[in-house]
């Protein structure tokens, strides 16, 4: 066992320099003994010999130099204490999220198509950036042909209300005969025969009516909804059949959206918290999922998640923003600044002050498990309790048991 004391050291260094000095006096001495061959050989390897042995004991006493720096914690040593900054290890809430890019979406976007086959354009009533309201009228097709259709169908069941208030007065005429016995059963069952043909080409004709009326407003392109008209790329005598030539933007109802891994699917459902950052805008949102997709994306490996956020004209379509879905919480840890954790071969540990006698303050390592880290935190779970005084710099090189001097970091 090596004495704690610099008394030993200096002794020790005493002594090695004696022996030096003995070495050398010896090798003074046999140089002036005589002058042949052999006395010179002799020389040489008595010289050769001291040097190996003075290398060996230099090396020896920056060892024990070494040693005795570490295990010597006296007051006299305080000049070389290593300066830190230390703070106290707390427990407070931990949080840990997800954090993804989405981007926003309206919750009712309509891409206007028509009804019918589309047609060749004869009017547009609204153009990009109008306010629109649902059922609004937004464009006229060409009619002519439904237009003739209706007509002829409409003259057609007039012909036949016509011939079926003729062939009903026929019939009335020969039912009375009938009841004072003049004229045939023939003749009277003919007569309502007619009347029962002509009332069913009458409901036959009204049908084809409606179908024309129908085929005639389908000439006219309404709005399904509430919103803007963010989209209009059609001009008159134009042929229009959809495929996002008119699209309409309700922005009073927005959401974001984004692909979540499919490695949180346990972690991430309806109703958990997120919070939405939105770097354009300056804003951060606190809502929920609201949806959660129920298929995995092929390309991205994840699933789909929406959040509901209130409507804000700062807020646009397809703006980016940044989700932070939460998947773990603590509502007491231990928490530390991830910077300070160190590594070796077996163990993550962190270094603490410790209080020794008469003033003094060494370093000691802590071996410690953690738990998630998110930012520049990271729970522990053990190997702290909460109390100690942690070393927040000046970690570096530090080893256990070495003397040190602190500063409070107020900024941890």
């Amino acid at each position: 066992m090596i004495p704690n004391t610099k008394a030993y050291k200096f002794k020790t260094m005493k002594k090695y320099h004696v022996i030096f000095a003995t070495f050398f006096l010896v090798l003074i001495q046999s140089c002036g003994g005589g002058s042949d061959s052999k006395g010179l050989a002799e020389k040489k390897a008595a010289l050769k010999k001291l040097q190996t042995e003075r290398t060996s004991l230099d090396q020896k006493i920056k060892q024990l130099e070494t040693e005795i720096s570490k295990l010597d914690t006296s007051a006299g040593n305080a000049d070389i204490a290593k300066l830190v900054a230390i703070t106290p290890v707390a427990t407070e809430p931990f949080n840990h999220y997800i954090d993804l890019r989405g981007k926003i979406d309206a919750e009712n976007i309509s891409f206007i198509t028509p009804r019918g086959m589309g047609g060749q354009v004869k009017a547009i009533f609204i153009k990009e950036g109008d306010a629109v309201k649902k059922g609004q009228l937004l464009l006229k097709l060409d009619d002519a042909i439904m237009r003739q259709s209706l007509a002829a169908a409409r003259q057609q069941l007039e012909g036949i209300k016509t011939q079926l208030t003729f062939a009903r007065n026929i019939y009335d005429r020969q039912n009375n005969l009938w009841q004072k016995g003049i004229g045939t059963e023939v003749q009277l069952i003919s007569a309502k025969t007619n009347v029962e043909s002509l009332q069913n080409q009458l409901q036959s004709v009204e049908e084809q009516v409606k179908v024309a009326a129908e085929q005639l407003n389908t000439t006219n392109v309404y709005s399904d909804v509430d919103g803007v008209a963010e989209t209009v790329m059609v001009k008159v005598g134009e042929l229009f059949g959809g495929m996002g030539q008119i699209k309409i933007v309700n922005t009073s109802q927005l959401k974001a959206t984004a692909i979540v891994p499919e490695n949180y699917i346990t972690k991430v459902q309806k109703g958990t918290p997120v919070r939405i950052d939105i770097a354009d805008a300056g804003k951060t949102i606190n809502s929920q999922i609201s949806l959660t997709g129920k298929t995995i994306e092929n390309t991205q490996r994840g699933f789909v998640v929406e959040s509901k956020i209130p409507a804000d004209p700062l807020l646009k379509p397809n703006q980016s923003v940044v989700m932070h879905i939460l998947d773990y919480a603590s509502k007491s840890a231990v928490v530390i600044p991830v910077n300070t954790l160190q590594s070796d071969e077996t163990n993550k540990f962190v270094y603490v002050l410790e209080q020794k006698e008469k003033g003094i303050s060494i370093a000691t390592r802590k071996i410690v498990q953690i738990g998630e880290v998110y930012g520049a935190k990271v729970e522990i779970k053990s190997g702290l309790t909460g109390g100690e005084q942690l070393i927040t710099s000046g970690y570096q090189n530090l080893y256990e048991g070495q003397v040190i001097t602190t500063v409070v970091n107020g900024n941890q």
